[in-house]
Parts: structure tokens; sequence; C-alpha cells
């Protein structure tokens, strides 16, 4: 344990000009006296790692020194190419190796570079979970990972509905949508892959086996494709609608857009219009979020049928002129 800390100090004093002993203590998770032995024992070494004492003193590598100690262990690649997610790569198990990855990089770069990358982590960040909620990573995702990253096939069982089924998977990839984890898998060996909610795993075995991946899958488009299914199989209702050129304009901002954009289409909407727009027939996923999202649109939408959102509509907007005279 000692050793991987001296390393990570050299790597430190590396890939920075100049570290104080209280920052070498809070990057390695030890206390002051302890950075001080450690460059004590490397300077033994043969490490030139120069102490200079006094308050704007701190610890430095002299003369340009450079370790060649930047090898990237498997691990700590993958996980490189998820920095970006922070919060994902912990939930994966993979927090520290890239925290790791991330150092070696950084020590390898030469100074201007180093800096350029400094720069942008300092200005971009990807914060992947949607407002107002404090998702928990699922229990059984780190396990997931492993297999996903190793294509190796699990045993595993799932929360459908009331009951568990068991099932042999083939882990294809993982996506993480709004907070949520999904596995995108094929199950028994057959078949196309599916999707399924890493929260509703309760258990989760490795089988020791390793699949062939299909070379031609490719995860992005699968999840597309998916997505876009899975949003149509939603919209299970119809509603007729008459938009104001506003109303018809802010329409895809409050339903779900490409069902709007293909609805006013039908309907021979064009964005000059400057005339109500009739007859707009909206898929919607029920009448009563169809009614909680007709809300937003105020009188910048009538609708024309099914009478019961109608005669809800008209009732909101009767007690809402009620509460503003």
């Amino acid at each position: 344990m000692r050793a991987a800390r001296l390393i990570r100090m050299v790597l430190l004093l590396q890939s920075r000009p100049r570290m104080t002993a209280a920052e070498l203590a809070g990057e390695l998770g030890v206390s002051e006296r302890t950075v001080a032995r450690d460059a004590e024992a490397l300077s033994e070494a043969g490490i030139p790692v120069y102490a200079e004492r006094g308050r704007a003193g701190g610890y430095a590598l002299v003369g340009g020194y450079r370790t060649g100690l930047t090898g990237l262990a498997p691990e700590e690649a993958q996980a490189l190419f998820l920095s970006g997610v922070p919060g994902a790569l912990r939930e994966m198990g993979l927090g520290e190796a890239a925290s790791a990855a991330r150092l070696k990089v950084s020590a390898a770069l030469a100074p201007p570079v180093r800096e350029a990358s400094r720069a942008v982590g300092g200005r971009f960040h990807l914060d992947a979970p949607a407002w107002y909620t404090r998702p928990e990573a699922p229990e059984l995702l780190a396990p997931l990972a492993e297999a996903v990253w190793d294509d190796r096939r699990v045993a595993a069982t799932y929360r459908r509905g009331d009951r568990e089924v068991s099932r042999e998977l083939e882990p294809y990839g993982l996506v993480l949508k709004a907070g949520v984890w999904y596995l995108c898998a094929r199950a028994d060996g057959a078949g196309q892959a599916r999707v399924y909610r890493v929260d509703r795993f309760t258990g989760v075995r490795e089988r020791g086996t390793r699949f062939a991946r299909d070379t031609g899958f490719d995860l992005a488009e699968f999840w597309r494709a998916r997505a876009e299914e899975f949003a149509r199989s939603l919209l299970r209702e119809e509603i007729s609608l008459r938009l104001s050129p506003a109303g018809a304009g802010k329409l895809p901002r409050v339903t779900d857009p490409r069902a709007a954009r293909e609805a006013l289409e039908a309907a021979g909407w064009r964005e000059d219009t400057t005339e109500w727009v009739e007859d707009v027939v909206l898929p919607v996923e029920s009448l009563e979020v169809a009614f909680d999202q007709l809300l937003g649109l105020g009188p910048e939408a009538e609708v024309v049928a099914p009478p019961w959102l109608r005669e809800r509509l008209a009732e909101a907007a009767r007690r809402m002129a009620g509460l503003y005279g």
C-alpha cells in the first residue's frame, strides 16, 4: 500500500510544478508528517524530491525529472473513457480507477498540454441525472458492469411486476438515462437484445463463460431505436385539437415532440401561418396526462374531442377565472 502511495506522490509532483504538504496530504489521504516521511523515502531511493521550507514552500521534482510509471491498467483505461460522468463511474465501482487514470495521463503530458487538459476539466462537466431527483446506485450495477466489460454471461433474477423471473443473459451494454441505469442484453443466447432496468435485478451471478459479441451491435443506435419505440408505445390515446399559431409552436414543448410534429404536419401547419390550425389529431399517453400537458397551452389550444377532456379543461378554466375575477 505504501509503494502505491509513493508512486502516486511522484505522479502528483510530476503533474504540477510544486505542491504544499497540505495539498499532498489531501490528495493522498494521509497526514503531513506522513508526506514528509514519504518525500524522504523517495529521496533516499534516488528520486529527486526537493522540499522547500517556509510559508511559500512545498515539494517539487528537481530538474524536470519524469518517471516512466504511467502505463494504464485495463480498468483505468476503461474508466478514462467515462471520466466525464464521475457519478456514473462511482456507481460502477470505477471511481478510484478513473482518478488514477487521470493522474497518469496528466503526469505523462507535456506542461502546456497538461494545463489545457486541466482547463477543460474546469470548464465542462456532465451531470446525467434529472433535476429534483436523488437517484441511488442500484445494488447490482457493479457486477453487471464487470460482466459488460468482460463479455461474460450472467445468470440473473429480475422483478417483472409481482413475480420474479430467471434468465441467462449476454450483457452488451449499460445506459444511464435521466439518472436511471438500464442493461441492454440478449436473453438465453438467442433473439434480439432487450432492455432491463438495473434496479429491478435481484440477483446476478457470473456463469464463468464468455459470449461472442456481435461485432455489428451499435449500443447508441440500439438505444435510440428502443427509446423511440418505447416512447411511441406509451401513446395509447388520441385527442383532437384546434391550435392558435402560438399554440402550434409550443405544442412540441409540452407533449411528445415527435408525435406533436407529426400531428401538426398531417394537419397542414406551417411555421409562417397566421390562422388557427384545425383537425390536429395528437397521440397522447392518457387523457389525464393530456389534461396536465394542455394546461400549459392555456387559451392557445382548444380540445375538440373527446368530450370528457374538453369538459375537464373547461371546468379548470372556470375555476381559474373565479380565482382571478
